[in-house]
């Protein structure tokens, strides 16, 4: 269970992330973080700001800056429809002369049993 949370409280948690503001049902491993893959090396922050932009407000950019992580990034949204839009339409997009590879990044839940 999560910590100091009890633990009838973890079924009503993850209901409530898979749920959106306005009340849509997402599926159970979407959330407002995507992970990028297949970028161009020359891609800068702004380039996807304005392309991940257009799907709705978008928090932070996360580049991949080191030998193993390059051509990668992490793309926050504010909120989850939105992330899942950009997901929808830029998976598979045409970008800088690469396919994008757009994925709900993988979210670790510190859980303890009490």
């Amino acid at each position: 269970m999560l910590a100091g949370a009890p633990s009838a409280a973890l079924p009503l948690l993850l209901q409530a992330l898979s749920r959106s503001a306005s009340g849509v049902k997402l599926p159970p491993d979407a959330n407002r973080i995507l992970f990028v893959k297949n970028l161009n090396y020359k891609t800068r922050g702004d380039d996807l700001y304005d392309l991940f932009g257009k799907y709705g407000g978008v928090r932070q950019i996360r580049l991949g800056n080191e030998a193993k992580t390059r051509g990668t990034a992490y793309v926050v949204f504010d909120e989850i429809v939105d992330a899942k839009n950009a997901f929808d339409h830029l998976n598979g997009f045409h970008l800088q002369e690469r396919y994008l590879d757009v994925a709900a990044a993988k979210i670790k839940l510190n859980i303890v049993d009490e």
